[in-house]
């Protein structure tokens, strides 16, 4: 595409080239960041890693996602050199260059390594991705402040970041579930043991005298049918783990043409050395700031609402794969029927506006809450029907109705920050936006990051057999599986309710009080 205005000293006019650019900035950030859901089932299903001891390594990488943000955006901060494709750019290139192969660094396919050799691979290979995601992550995120300052135009920009990263989840999530999951049948032959990777211990259950015969009905299998386990009843299905670590490497190719689309479409206006990634960080005072926040009401109840989505929903995800993989027979399909369930989240953005104004933040949020803890409870009868055809289809509606509930908070969330920096202004004299905001995403990645932890660690505690992956498991363990996954949601919602309904404060009368006593401060201010 050709600029108008290269024969000029003046940039391109801001237009529909950097909103687009910009869409395909997080499209390519999300190509790497979606793979995060899989990571753990793959370590915990294919590379079969003891529940305890990935619990562990994963507390270990969380520990530096979460000191390895700040670390970085204080480099790129202090970085004063002059780059030809500008600093940002430069730095989103070299994480993009980083993201072709990093992505793929944690998936190394060798299940027969032992078990240190594991260990070392998962924390390396996992702190290199998480590097180069960051390199490109953090400029790109302040990018939208050095492309315009019009904060209409910024404003657009950020919604064209929520399709992009809308699109870059979407895709992943549907497809790669299809793409990494094999249901196994008969071929005539013992062969297809071979691509079996045969837990340890289990050798004569899994012997290929053994599947000879349907082990619900005693006849002989014929080439085509379904290769029944001889615990469940179920149809085995494996994790191909050999596949998962080529998709991650083409979503590192995609990832990257598309971060080279926004490098070459987009337009920097603004000096980029204004422009800080890291604020405030050298004077963060973690005790002093704690302290602070714990007197904000809308603060501690918007994130431990935060914290309640990420525990409930995130760390459902392992539990929810092997679930899908030993009770429903269906892993292949996990993606697709997650996406129909939370689907109805997106229908609320052209109406929250309105929905805002008409009821008010708070209320709306609550009303939605409480309908998640109706899905909630309706999840927890799932487990109950001994039917699991029925049992599914129990399921995905509690998890639609848990969907619209859940629609209008994540509208909101941040927005119901902002007005929590606000009220710290209107109860205390002062803002304190650095310090809201980080302790806000500070409780988000610790939810991020202990939840999965802690959910690995139960489902040990419900018989999870690592070493038996997902051929192995008993048909108890598949049935815990299911009440897991209905307690954490239920777990969720709950948490979400709390934190709306009876910690945030600001209601729709009161944030009207605060907000036109604030404007009559800052008139008072400027007289």
């Amino acid at each position: 595409m050709k600029d108008k205005t290269a024969n000029t000293n003046q940039p391109r006019k801001f237009g529909m080239r950097d909103k687009i650019a910009y869409a395909a900035g997080d499209l390519g950030c999300n190509m790497s960041f979606s793979l995060k859901g899989t990571v753990q089932t793959f370590w915990l299903v294919y590379m079969m890693l003891e529940t305890g001891l990935l619990s562990a390594l994963l507390l270990i990488v969380q520990i530096w996602d979460a000191v390895n943000d700040p670390l970085i955006g204080s480099l790129i901060d202090s970085d004063k050199k002059k780059y030809k494709m500008g600093k940002f750019k430069t730095y989103i290139f070299v994480g993009a260059c980083g993201l072709l192969v990093g992505g793929a660094a944690v998936f190394l396919p060798v299940p027969v390594a032992p078990v240190a050799v594991k260990a070392i691979l998962f924390v390396a290979g996992y702190l290199v991705w998480d590097a180069f995601y960051t390199i490109a992550n953090v400029p790109y995120g302040s990018m939208l402040s050095v492309v315009t300052e019009d904060v209409g135009e910024r404003a657009q920009l950020s919604t064209w970041r929520s399709i992009g990263s809308m699109v870059g989840n979407l895709l992943p999530s549907i497809i790669l579930p299809m793409l990494i999951w094999k249901k196994v049948t008969y071929d005539g032959t013992t062969n297809f043991l071979n691509e079996i990777e045969i837990p340890e211990g289990s050798e004569e259950l899994f012997s290929p005298d053994k599947f000879h015969a349907n082990p619900v009905t005693g006849e002989a299998y014929a080439a085509g049918d379904k290769v029944l386990s001889p615990l469940t009843g179920n149809q085995l299905e494996i994790l191909l783990g050999e596949r998962v670590f080529w998709a991650a490497l083409i979503m590192g190719v995609i990832g990257f043409i598309s971060f080279m689309i926004m490098l070459k479409l987009i337009t920097v206006r603004v000096d980029e050395n204004t422009v800080k990634t890291n604020e405030n960080t050298a004077k963060f005072n973690v005790i002093k700031a704690f302290g602070k926040f714990m007197k904000n009401r809308p603060a501690v109840g918007a994130t431990l609402a935060a914290m309640g989505m990420f525990l409930g929903m995130n760390a459902a995800t392992t539990a929810n794969t092997i679930m899908f993989a030993t009770y429903f027979n269906k892993a292949s399909m996990s993606g697709l029927i997650q996406m129909i369930g939370f689907l109805p989240m997106l229908l609320f953005i052209p109406f929250i506006t309105k929905i805002v104004n008409k009821y008010g933040k708070k209320e709306a949020s609550v009303f939605g809450t409480i309908v998640s803890l109706i899905g909630g409870t309706i999840m927890l009868i799932f487990p109950t029907i001994n039917d699991a055809n029925i049992a599914l289809i129990v399921y995905l509606l509690a998890l639609v109705i848990y969907g619209v509930g859940m629609g209008v908070y994540t509208c909101v969330s941040w927005a119901m920050m902002g007005d929590a920096i606000d009220y710290n202004e209107w109860k205390f004299g002062t803002r304190e936006e650095g310090t809201v905001y980080s302790l806000h995403s500070f409780f988000r990645k610790l939810a991020q990051g202990v939840g999965p932890s802690v959910v690995l660690l139960i489902m040990g505690a419900l018989g999870y057999v690592s070493k038996y992956g997902t051929i192995g498991q008993s048909a108890q363990t598949a049935h815990n599986m299911c009440w897991l996954v209905a307690g954490l949601y239920m777990f969720s919602a709950v948490l979400q309710f709390i934190g709306l309904a009876i910690i945030y404060n600001l209601d729709k009368k009161t944030l009207n009080k605060m907000n036109a006593e604030l404007a009559k401060r800052h008139t008072d201010n400027e007289e």
